[in-house]
């Protein structure tokens, strides 16, 4: 089969010619022209939108369309020269009407324009580059008519001073003012921006500048805040109603820089009204409005901050160092608490809970309570208060919130082992006297203790309360067993306390009566065969004791008395006069005991069971005393009190003092070697640093005593120094 031969078809052009009237772009672009006339001198109705739209789209399609654009152009142009003069041929008011009338005539006709020249604006343009047929409208508007030399400034200064009325409390045509500034805006933001945001935010400043000058020379801080609040919700309102959004916080930093930034010192310290001022009046809405205000500048509540931090301390430190203040602990302590709740209140009220301030507050009372070296002590005192009787009759919620805020100021005290031994002694005297209001409110303030310092810190006292239980469980068995032989003689209530849990006492010695003797011995054989390897010493400085007693005409009173008031009371069974000598000899009572027992025996008015000659409120060595049988009271039952200073006195106040020094020898020693054997080598500074880390949330060590007791491990063979660096230590294992 032969090949076939291959054909090659090809497709030639029409030979037939079509002849263009050399005068067709001429005559369309007439056409075209009179349109635009017609559309700018508004007769367009009359006009044949199809038509026009077909001349336009064959000049393009036989390639006029660089005579359609520049024809374009000239026309706008002569159109916009006219309009111009009309603009500015306006006079006074009617300026900005004039303007904004035909401003919206333009972008109708403009609209009109760029339907006929739809296909010119989607084909010719683009392949040239050219403007697009609207926005080459918005352009000549900019050039002939926003940048002509004789409507340029005009229209800047109108606008400006049409703000400033504003200002000034005169009503402006807002809806004006917001189309015209909408046409700078739609013509581009650099035009909205150099024609007129720059000059409005440079006449705002010196606007601003000078108000906030005459504001605060004449006013007081709360007056001068309440207009700067004033003038700043007024240009955010100035904004929303006619001007663009984007300069809303460029207008904000002005008015904020001259208003506030400019005066915040000036305004803080002002003298009689300034922050200060606000804080010791409770001036809540004058803060918060402060509040508000500094916030909006970079250092304004920092310096807040600062100031009413010193304002805290210095009060503090008056406070806690005021000798008259420090006479009752109690309301030592109240006065701390009442100063928290007006500082806490004013920043939850004003300064909407600002971390910053609640720090600054927290550190404030931290540095002044640790001031008065005795705010351990005090803080103690006045839960020992609340607890005997400050919380009678108050709900439990109550309780709580008195004891949170007793935590509260617990965890301001850098010492807070000291705080430990003084609440120890408070706590075993209310529970010996059996004065605690409530039992669960003890242990509410045990547990809150123990979450905020661990188990080592309560174990001790959670074992007060153990032994008080136990105590109750081992009188049952004793009544139960001895009761019968003790039944004629004085009923006895025993409370057992373990050695380790309770403060100590120095044992002291004092001779009991005979009639308690006998039951107090039976107890001791009942207990010691019950338990073995135990050993009994009676704490007669502890306990309480109720005697009857028979004065004048058969008149019979019931005594509450301490043990060593008994013993001084049951002497006089058997005398009616005793020298001061005497009863110490009799009884062996120390000496300072003993005169406070019988300052209240004898010299206070209403308890006076005894006489004392000569009569004088303190006791001398050679006073002597006698029963007074002339003794009367309105009660059966007489509380007779033990004169005794709340607060302890100086040699007692040094006493609590070394015995927490010593407390503390063993605990920067474990912490020493807890922190050498993980580290093995370390140099002085460092663990000196890491103790004081280690033990801060109980009490601040002080780096001599850490030294001390790094010199006494080494001794004892736990560390050794460096033979080269002497600074460096070593941990032997």
């Amino acid at each position: 089969m032969s090949a076939q031969k291959k054909r090659n078809f090809q497709i030639e052009a029409f030979k037939h010619r079509v002849v263009v009237d050399p005068k067709y772009a001429e005559k369309t672009w007439k056409i075209l022209e009179h349109a635009i006339h017609e559309i700018y001198n508004h007769n367009a109705s009359g006009l044949s939108f199809e038509e026009l739209y077909r001349n336009a789209y064959n000049m393009v399609l036989h390639k006029f369309g660089e005579k359609l654009y520049s024809g374009l152009v000239s026309t706008m142009t002569s159109h916009l020269k006219e309009i111009a003069k009309s603009v500015e041929a306006s006079q006074g008011g009617l300026f900005l009407e004039e303007l904004n009338r035909k401003w919206a005539e333009h972008n109708k006709a403009l609209q009109m324009i760029r339907d006929i020249l739809m296909y010119m604006d989607r084909t010719f343009v683009p392949s040239t580059h050219k403007t697009p047929v609207h926005e080459l409208g918005l352009n000549l508007w900019r050039d002939h008519i926003i940048h002509s030399s004789k409507i340029h400034k005009r229209l800047q200064d109108t606008l400006l001073e049409l703000v400033q009325h504003e200002r000034t409390g005169e009503v402006i045509n807002r809806g004006l003012m917001r189309n015209v500034i909408k046409m700078l805006m739609d013509l581009g933001s650099s035009v909205y921006q150099e024609d007129f945001e720059k000059p409005f935010l440079d006449v705002s400043a010196d606007f601003y500048r000078l108000e906030s000058q005459q504001f605060i020379e004449c006013c007081d801080c709360g007056e001068y805040l309440k207009k700067a609040d004033k003038r700043l919700n007024e240009e955010i309102e100035r904004v929303s109603h006619y001007l663009d959004a984007k300069s809303e916080p460029k207008l904000n930093n002005v008015v904020e820089k001259e208003m506030i930034e400019s005066h915040m010192h000036r305004l803080v310290h002002m003298e009689n009204s300034g922050l200060v001022n606000m804080i010791v009046n409770d001036k809540y809405e004058d803060l918060g409005r402060m509040y508000n205000l500094f916030r909006r500048v970079t250092t304004g509540l920092a310096l807040i901050s600062d100031v009413m931090t010193s304002h805290i301390r210095d009060i503090g430190k008056q406070l806690v160092t005021d000798p008259e203040r420090l006479k009752d602990p109690v309301d030592f302590v109240r006065r701390l608490l009442d100063e928290k709740d007006k500082h806490d209140k004013i920043i939850s009220s004003a300064f909407n809970n600002d971390k910053t301030f609640q720090n600054a507050l927290n550190s404030s009372f931290e540095y002044f309570i640790n001031l008065n070296p005795r705010s351990p002590e005090f803080i103690s005192l006045f839960v020992d208060d609340k607890l005997r009787k400050g919380l009678k009759g108050v709900t439990e919620e109550d309780v709580e919130i008195v004891l949170d805020k007793v935590m509260m100021l617990f965890r301001y005290l850098q010492e807070k082992d000291v705080f430990e031994k003084y609440y120890k002694q408070h706590l075993a005297k209310r529970l010996l006297s059996g004065k605690t209001v409530s039992d669960d409110a003890e242990r509410s303030l045990i547990v809150k203790l123990k979450t905020e310092c661990g188990y080592q810190f309560t174990s001790k006292l959670e074992g007060m309360f153990t032994d008080m239980k136990t105590s109750q469980d081992t009188m049952q068995g004793f009544h139960a067993a001895v009761g019968a032989e003790i039944a004629d003689g004085p009923s006895l209530t025993v409370q057992v306390l373990t050695t380790g849990s309770w403060p100590t006492q120095s044992v002291t010695t004092c001779n009991l009566p005979l009639e308690i003797l006998g039951v107090c011995d039976k107890f001791k054989s009942y207990y010691l065969g019950t338990h073995t390897g135990r050993r009994l010493s009676w704490q007669t400085n502890m306990g309480t004791a109720d005697l009857k007693a028979t004065f004048v005409k058969g008149q019979k009173h019931e005594l509450n008395v301490s043990t060593y008031q008994m013993c001084i009371l049951m002497l006089f069974n058997n005398a009616d006069r005793m020298s001061y000598k005497e009863i110490e000899q009799a009884t062996e009572i120390p000496a300072s005991d003993l005169k406070r027992c019988l300052q209240s025996l004898a010299c206070v008015k209403g308890k006076n069971v005894l006489r004392k000659e000569p009569m004088s409120k303190d006791i001398a060595e050679d006073d002597a005393f006698y029963f007074n049988d002339k003794f009367s009271s309105k009660f059966y039952k007489v509380k007779i009190g033990t004169v005794v200073a709340q607060k302890e006195s100086e040699p007692e106040k040094q006493e609590t003092r070394q015995r927490v020094e010593e407390d503390r020898k063993p605990q920067i020693e474990a912490a020493i070697v807890r922190i050498m054997k993980s580290r093995r080598v370390l140099d002085h500074n460092n663990i000196v640093a890491e103790v004081t880390k280690q033990l801060q949330s109980r009490f601040l060590p002080n780096p001599v005593v850490i030294k001390k007791r790094i010199e006494s491990l080494i001794e004892r063979e736990f560390l050794e120094r460096d033979k080269t660096d002497r600074k460096l230590y070593r941990y032997l294992a």
